[in-house]
């Protein structure tokens, strides 16, 4: 009888705790079937997990694509506000632009007319109507120009890699931008400033306005030096007279030998020699040298470093990248070189589209829209010492 017992006992445990079981489980998807959350709600859910889940999906993954993930809302808002006020910052630019040339036209031409002998007024105007000339093409033609896209059907040219986000081929040197949500040939980066990439077909226009703009602030720095500092005196020498009373005491004396009317104590000084014109052709001179000045600095140094870079034959991405291979490759005792370096001379004249000796002065000194070397899609490798066009 015990040993019946226990076989039943032992028999009736497993099918009463699955029965169990079944019924509390039962019993949970009928709550939670009458306490679903929204749709909306649940796949925003579903989403946030699949991202946690994509983060450590593979052996692949490493902190960049971690960081990617986890600012991927940051980038977004950073790359809309810059889409967004893009063309904010090409109105400052003309806006800025234009205030100079009213300032050079209607302050400091007529003062050089003035005082300048025949042969400086000769220069300031041949010089400073180039300088213009080349700022205003080059920033045209890097706003207008398209940076160059690859090709969105299928061909045959060579490609490195597939953009992530475009779910397109990418050739080599080709970058996806955020901003534009494309990607461009050869893309150096993108720059508010043009409301506009930065890539093969425009890449020497952008630096061209840099440079020529980098020489306009530092001839009007230089070259309004002196009139800086007689405006700024002239304002201060302006603000201590305003300070200053309008009448001189006189003593008692004065009334005795006639030189002030009876009851009279002030005499009254002329108003100032100055006007509200002068005051604002001073603050419009303080006002120019300043801000060429400062753009100068700035962007000269801008300059600098884009020649550089140019000069090396990389951009302001591969420049990175570079620099994580020679990294990477150091590790391994090897070497890195950059594929696309022809040397400094070399590489100026390919960036520039120099053929001939004479296009140093038609193609860089003068305005020209020529195409730049290449399709942007394919490049040759060439030995760092080889002549790829031969001057």
């Amino acid at each position: 009888m015990v040993r019946a017992y226990c076989r039943c006992r032992m028999r009736w445990c497993p099918s009463s705790v699955l029965h169990l079981l079944r019924c509390v489980r039962l019993r949970l998807c009928t709550r939670r079937g009458r306490n679903r959350l929204p749709l909306w709600i649940r796949e925003k859910w579903a989403y946030m997990k699949l991202l946690v889940q994509s983060l450590y999906f593979n052996s692949l993954t490493d902190s960049d694509v971690v960081f990617d993930s986890v600012f991927e809302p940051v980038f977004w808002t950073v790359d809309y506000i810059t889409r967004w006020f893009g063309l904010v910052f090409v109105c400052l630019v003309v806006i800025l632009v234009s205030s100079i040339l009213m300032i050079a036209y209607m302050v400091l031409l007529p003062l050089v007319l003035n005082t300048y002998s025949p042969p400086w007024i000769a220069w300031h105007i041949c010089y400073g109507h180039w300088n213009l000339v080349m700022i205003a093409f080059h920033y045209y033609k890097a706003a207008k120009t398209s940076p160059g896209f690859p090709p969105t059907e299928k061909n045959d040219s060579p490609f490195v890699s597939v953009c992530k986000k475009c779910i397109m081929p990418k050739p080599a040197r080709t970058h996806h931008c955020g901003i534009c949500n494309r990607c461009i040939l050869k893309m150096d980066h993108h720059c508010p400033w043009l409301n506009n990439c930065v890539g093969h077909f425009n890449h020497r226009y952008f630096f061209s306005f840099c440079l020529f703009l980098t020489l306009g602030c530092v001839y009007c720095s230089i070259s309004g030096r002196n009139l800086f500092l007689d405006a700024y005196n002239a304002l201060e020498r302006f603000k201590h007279l305003d300070m200053e009373k309008p009448g001189i005491p006189v003593t008692g004396m004065g009334i005795l030998i006639g030189l002030l009317p009876p009851g009279q104590t002030n005499y009254q000084t002329s108003a100032p020699s100055y006007t509200f014109k002068e005051k604002m052709i001073n603050k419009s001179i303080i006002y120019m040298w300043v801000l060429t000045s400062t753009v100068g600095v700035a962007l000269g140094a801008l300059t600098i470093w884009h020649a550089v870079l140019i000069s090396r034959g990389e951009t302001s991405i591969e420049r990175h990248i570079n620099s994580k291979e020679r990294k990477r490759m150091a590790k391994r005792g090897k070497v890195y070189r950059n594929p696309f370096n022809y040397g400094r001379l070399n590489n100026l004249k390919i960036f520039f589209g120099v053929e001939k000796r004479s296009h140093w002065v038609t193609r860089v000194l003068l305005p020209s829209g020529h195409a730049p070397h290449g399709d942007g899609l394919t490049w040759d490798v060439f030995p760092v010492k080889k002549d790829p066009i031969p001057v």
